[in-house]
């Protein structure tokens, strides 16, 4: 009998090694990922071609079918965009391929606009569309709008192949000129006892939910809903793309939103509520609806633009949804090249949890990374440490760690204590402030060096997120 364990245990690592890369040094690293050029002009006009290109607003599901489909706004990089929620899918969250638009039949204006939309909104093309499974159909939201204005309208299309053919179901929600809510960005959202709500949300008075008619799909009262965030109302203060999760680990619903400019500085917040209507509130106790703070210092920042070395890194960051695949979870975003912010890009990073129960991101894309036991003794080395500090605008760099043999490290004139509890949790305590960081490490592949490494994330103890990239 144990010999055969043995060998169905030696078939089942060899399988799970191809499966998703090599073993070394006790650990399995992620296998190569696919190339991309980056800011290729030569396939602007090749929908083909795009995979990852041109991506704005991602959401994410999971389908019956054992795809993972995209639903995100109309982009084109270097052109006119064509009208009509792009639609990309993949089998492994890795290599995507673009399958085409929700809304492609004539009828539609432009082909690509449904008619409500268009006579409400005048908009050009589609925004920010939320895809969830209810009542064994696609229900899949989308927003009608023309930037810097809130004459809008979120409409509502059904399906029973998340690949089309959708019916459009008209009005959920709009807004005029003169409201104190603008009506874009919807994301559906279950409770914990199975009812469906609607977060929206962008600029103005921030971000409102409202219960939403099961049978329909549309509100099931009148009005905007609730107040759940808000900042100052302007381009600087910018609160959106809302997507709200809930955990059943920790019983709590979390709120991500994007703060800031879409084009520089767009970074992603999340609070936590012990109720789907909130109040919200980040790491430091702090409601995401106050505007008494510094708007910095409001919403436990998880993703911003960042630069490690070798790289020239990514700006924006930001409007991203959510993946829960079993026990694994996912933020799916977009992200823009500090080269050329011209240019859009769907990032997957693989999402962690805190032991007291806070969203902490990888600081590399998804590759196919598993979490497992890290031996201790390859944490010792050189890394490259980012800070996402809150006040941060456009990028965070990177600055070398040195985690040392005895225990100590060196950050710059800096110095503390490293300790090590498996599987994979590492502290670091900062000598000069007695300030903890508690940090998961992961197997992943470094983007900007290729090739395969450790990296780490998570808080420090005033709830500010660190990243880590051992580069030794």
């Amino acid at each position: 009998m144990r010999v055969i364990n043995l060998g169905l245990f030696i078939v089942a690592i060899s399988f799970l090694m191809l499966l998703v890369g090599s073993y070394s040094q006790g650990i399995i690293y992620p296998k190569e990922p696919p190339k991309i050029e980056l800011m290729d002009a030569s396939i602007v006009n090749d929908e083909s071609k795009w995979s990852i290109n041109n991506v704005h607003d991602p959401s994410i599901i999971k389908a019956s079918n054992g795809w993972y489909y995209i639903y995100s706004t109309d982009v084109k990089a270097y052109g006119i965009p064509r009208p009509g929620i792009q639609i990309r899918k993949s089998k492994d969250l890795i290599n995507w391929q673009f399958v085409g638009y929700v809304f492609n039949d004539d009828k539609y204006v432009f082909k690509g606009i449904p008619p409500q939309a268009f006579e409400w909104s005048k908009a050009s093309t589609l925004w920010a569309p939320d895809v969830k499974f209810m009542n064994n159909k696609y229900y899949l939201y989308y927003s009608a709008s023309t930037f810097g204005k809130n004459q809008s309208y979120i409409g509502l299309a059904t399906a029973n192949n998340p690949e089309g053919p959708w019916k459009d179901e008209g009005e959920v929600i709009k807004t005029r000129q003169g409201d104190p809510v603008n009506a874009i960005d919807p994301c559906l959202v279950f409770d914990e006892n199975g009812e469906p709500w609607l977060s929206y949300g962008s600029f103005w008075s921030g971000i409102y939910i409202i219960r939403i008619d099961k049978k329909t799909g549309k509100p099931a009262e009148k009005g905007f809903g609730v107040n759940i965030a808000r900042r100052k109302g302007t381009v600087a203060g910018a609160v959106e793309g809302s997507y709200i999760i809930y955990n059943p680990k920790f019983k709590k619903y979390y709120l991500f939103v994007s703060y800031d400019s879409l084009f520089s500085d767009y970074n992603v917040r999340v609070g936590r509520a012990d109720k789907i209507t909130g109040p919200y509130v980040d790491y430091n106790g702090n409601p995401l609806t106050d505007l008494t703070l510094p708007p910095e210092e409001v919403g436990t920042k998880i993703l911003g633009g960042y630069k490690f070395e070798n790289d020239n890194g990514w700006i924006a960051p930001g409007h991203n949804s959510v993946l829960n695949d079993g026990d694994n979870w996912y933020i799916v975003h977009h992200a823009r090249p500090a080269l050329n912010k011209n240019w859009m890009y769907l990032h997957i990073r693989r999402m962690l949890w805190t032991n007291d129960g806070w969203p902490v991101v990888s600081p590399e894309r998804y590759t196919g990374e598993i979490i497992q036991e890290v031996p201790q003794e390859l944490v010792i080395g050189t890394w490259e440490r980012i800070v996402l500090d809150p006040y941060d605008k456009v990028q965070s760099q990177s600055k070398r760690l040195i985690l040392q043999k005895d225990g100590t490290f060196v950050f710059g004139d800096r110095k503390g204590t490293w300790e090590f509890t498996s599987p994979n949790n590492l502290s670091l305590i900062w000598r000069d402030s007695n300030e903890k960081e508690n940090l998961l490490v992961l197997a992943s592949w470094d983007w900007e060096n290729w090739r395969p490494t450790l990296v780490f994330t998570g808080l420090n103890s005033r709830g500010i997120a660190i990243w880590g990239k051992k580069i030794e």
